[in-house]
């Protein structure tokens, strides 16, 4: 009996019980069934008005029916109810987040991680919104005992968050497969399933980011360049809705595309099946927002982690993932759970119909009249100390520059300028871009003059995104998938002189670039030229490599052959 039909009987038991249908509202959340976990849990309320329990499984409801203000004010009341729950006070962070409360939301994983200061996975929370937020009080301390916690196989935590950390291979594969395996015990696969034995091969895609999101940024061009390929068929599993974008438009218009939001998570499994998808690629991953239960429950006979999440998935429902020779060398090669699938080129596809808009002027996006820009327009959780210390050193040496980035969350603008001023640089010589559309966004890196990045979680879309109008990357790989993307995207782009080994290195040859005559200027005419020519921005190659590879996998499976390395 599923933990859904235990609940379910116990509620036909005892229906005067609040807990028995606080229970039931658990189980059918965790199936993904949001609409029946808040019925549940408005029994629960009805029964015991006010109870935190109940309030806190309301909240989560409300927050997986994508009602995040209603699912923040339950859980502030289940929260105010139950003070010293920390359970409760994690849950409000994660609601308090997708309001974009920021602040008060660390300030909530705070308050959880001082109710249970040795327990990882709080721990784990509240590193992530000190990250995201650059505050980083204790975040040593808290990225100890996070790490600990995985190399012991102590607690799992979330991958996704945990790429940020300074963590081998190793730790990133203990980390995946403790996930994994929390997961594995909640799920029960499906049947088994085969590939089919005629027609084009069946290409499922299954993401919370088919629209405008890096997600289907990045893959819309290739999937347009798929449909020259009778041998394919292709199908998106859509878990977001429609946003009525140019990029949604063009995904429907190039594939089959499935809308399954907000669907439980075994309909969508379901509807996979019923697709006769071959081979399923799992778009997400550990990131927020997918459904790696769908994944866990085997809907198709092959499947395949890509593109979003980058690192191990540490699954055994997953078979392959698709990956290139600088993003994951040989030496990596063991610290993944997946075969491996070389593709010819890169890993990375991108968006090569996209139009860049006219550069704005200097004035118009804050920025002095004259000056080395230098910028980094990555995500505020990859600013760690080491990697705005190394490009505050380059902005040290290299008079009348700004560094340019994009502006955080909460207080974390004043917190960088904070940590510039007690470095001895001026904080007016950090200048924050608030988030623009993607058009704007890219006119705007038509201003910069060097993008740097971070280390070790590299810029990945936003690497792209800086070379596609023409903004050189300066990048220094690390050990880890998410620490080599940009020296992946520079390889394939024929710039490999922009890939250094070292700190020193980095900061050397930012300030040579910076401060001999012309040599940005050159460069940036070399950017050029490589993205009409190189393999980087060729999707119809990128296309013709990603049928062979798929291709190679579906002979194996069907000679009976289990996953092995491709390419």
């Amino acid at each position: 009996m599923d933990p859904r039909q235990q609940a379910r009987a116990q509620v036909q038991r005892a229906p005067g019980d609040p807990i028995a249908w606080v229970l039931l509202s658990e189980a059918e959340l965790d199936a993904g069934d949001a609409r029946a976990g808040e019925r549940a849990a408005a029994r629960a309320l009805a029964i015991a008005p006010g109870h935190p329990e109940a309030l806190a499984r309301l909240g989560r409801a409300q927050s997986m029916q994508g009602r995040l203000n209603e699912a923040a004010d339950s859980l502030m009341r289940a929260a105010t109810a139950a003070p010293g729950h920390p359970g409760i006070l994690v849950w409000l962070g994660h609601a308090l987040e997708d309001v974009r409360r920021v602040e008060e939301a660390a300030e909530a994983f705070a308050r959880a991680h001082a109710l249970l200061p040795q327990e990882p996975q709080v721990a784990a929370y509240l590193l992530a919104a000190r990250r995201r937020l650059c505050d980083w009080r204790g975040l040593d301390a808290l990225s100890r005992q996070v790490r600990e916690a995985v190399r012991t196989r102590r607690a799992s935590v979330e991958p996704f968050a945990f790429l940020s950390e300074d963590a081998t291979p190793a730790e990133q594969l203990a980390c995946a497969r403790m996930r994994a395996a929390q997961l594995a015990s909640l799920v029960r696969p499906m049947p088994p399933a085969t590939l089919r034995g005629d027609g084009p091969l069946r290409l499922g895609f299954l993401s919370n980011g088919f629209g405008s999101h890096p997600t289907g940024l990045l893959t819309v061009a290739l999937l347009e360049a798929l449909r020259a390929h009778a041998d394919v068929d292709v199908h998106l599993f859509a878990l977001n809705p429609d946003d009525g974008g140019a990029i949604r438009a063009r995904l429907a218009s190039a594939t089959t595309l499935h809308d399954v939001a907000a669907r439980p998570h075994v309909a969508v499994a379901q509807a996979i099946r019923a697709a006769g998808i071959d081979i399923l690629f799992d778009l997400r991953g550990w990131g927020g927002g997918g459904a790696p239960e769908v994944l866990a429950m085997r809907p198709a006979p092959l499947q395949v982690n890509w593109l979003a999440y980058p690192g191990t998935s540490g699954a055994p429902w997953i078979d392959y993932v698709l990956a290139d020779r600088v993003v994951l060398p040989d030496a990596l090669v063991p610290h993944f759970s997946e075969a491996v699938a070389w593709l010819p080129g890169c890993f990375q596809p991108s968006d090569t119909r996209r139009d860049i808009p006219p550069a704005p002027t200097r004035a118009d996006c804050g920025l002095p009249d004259e000056g080395i820009v230098l910028c980094c327009f990555n995500n505020s959780y990859k600013l760690n100390p080491r990697s705005i210390d190394r490009a505050l050193d380059v902005l040290a040496r290299v008079p009348g520059s700004v560094l340019w980035l994009l502006s955080g969350p909460g207080r974390a603008d004043e917190r960088l300028r904070a940590h510039s001023a007690a470095r001895g640089i001026d904080p007016s010589r950090l200048v924050f871009m608030p988030k623009q559309p993607h058009a704007a966004y890219l006119a705007r890196l038509q201003r910069a003059d060097l993008f740097l990045d971070t280390e070790p979680y590299n810029a990945h879309t936003t690497a792209s995104d800086a070379l596609w109008a023409g903004c050189p990357v300066l990048t220094r790989p690390g050990e880890t998938f998410a620490a080599r993307v940009a020296a992946s995207l520079l390889h394939h782009l024929g710039m490999d002189e922009l890939v250094v080994d070292s700190d020193a290195s980095f900061v050397g040859h930012a300030v040579r670039l910076a401060t001999t005559d012309g040599a940005l200027a050159a460069l940036r005419d070399r950017v050029a030229i490589a993205r009409r020519h190189a393999v980087l921005f060729d999707m119809d190659g990128f296309a013709r490599g990603f049928v062979d590879t798929v291709q190679r996998m579906a002979k194996r499976a069907r000679a009976g052959l289990p996953p092995a390395r491709i390419g």
